[in-house]
């Protein structure tokens, strides 16, 4: 078991797991948590002790999406270019973002999700970058931020579902259960709840005795055959979506208006998700 603040990680029959390890809060995704992950992910494949990756989340629910809180700031965040001249038009968040989740894209092994719970926002880009994902049936998966914030920083949409599903989910930001995200080709495979353990290691344990070379060249003639198509030039237009839609559209401001005027992060997520919940939506 590694020394790390805010995942854990550790190494059994080939396989490495990775828990993102602050249930307190969700395992909302801090800048601390993400340059861990990420360093977990390397270790991982440096190690010839390990074929497979996991990815899961302790507590009850996978991610609640990224850290905001203003300590943040005070994180010298891996890879973050801070200067004068890119700091107001490049959007440094969203760049780190899809730098830290293309990891698992580059990683020589693969990479699987296990979620549970909730999974939003910063969580489905975990989530959609790994190679494969395996959920809870009732876990709730979606993008909310979307109907009053930002666009999303890893514009994976496109690439994860049908157009028509694509566009439904980005232009709702709605969620969908784990079993929905399945059945659409989100994810790969959905197992009841408390099946989701058992079922995933019956999974990888077989995964885990492919020669991880062979993995390898799997793994990655499937991503070049995506890059071809554009992957990796799509996702790096993210954070230029991302900085209008945070700083220069006409309403950028009001969400943070919502909750200075109204009292609070409950009173903003009312204002964005208000309409939504009459409805019946998530």
């Amino acid at each position: 078991m590694s020394d790390y603040h805010s995942i854990l990680y550790s190494v059994e029959d080939r396989i490495a797991r990775i828990t993102l390890n602050v249930p307190e809060k969700r395992n909302a995704l801090s800048f601390r948590m993400r340059d861990e992950f990420v360093s977990a992910l390397k270790t991982a494949e440096a190690d010839d002790a390990v074929s497979v990756v996991l990815i899961e989340g302790a507590g009850s629910s996978f991610c609640s999406g990224y850290d905001l809180a203003p300590t943040e700031q005070d994180y010298q965040k891996e890879g973050w270019v801070r200067s004068e001249h890119f700091d107001s038009w490049t959007d440094q968040f969203a760049r780190s973002c899809v730098r830290d989740w293309m990891t698992m894209w580059e990683l020589l092994k693969p990479v699987v999700v296990k979620a549970h719970g909730h999974c939003v926002a910063g969580g489905t880009e975990i989530l959609s970058m790994a190679d494969i994902a395996f959920v809870a049936d009732d876990a709730r998966i979606g993008y909310p931020p979307m109907r009053g914030m930002t666009s999303p920083d890893t514009l994976y949409f496109p690439w994860k579902m049908s157009m028509a599903q694509a566009k439904y989910l980005q232009l709702t930001g709605n969620s969908v259960t784990g079993k929905e995200a399945a059945e659409m080709g989100w994810v790969a495979k959905s197992f009841p709840a408390d099946e989701l353990d058992e079922q995933v290691m019956r999974e990888l344990r077989p995964m885990s005795q492919i020669a991880p070379d062979l993995l390898a060249a799997n793994k990655h003639s499937v991503n070049q055959a995506y890059e071809i198509m554009g992957f990796r030039t799509a996702l790096a237009t993210g954070w230029q979506w991302h900085a209008l839609s945070s700083r220069l559209r006409p309403g950028a401001g009001d969400f943070g208006n919502a909750a200075r005027e109204g009292g609070g992060l409950k009173a903003a997520l009312a204002w964005r998700d208000g309409a939504f919940k009459e409805e019946g939506f998530d």
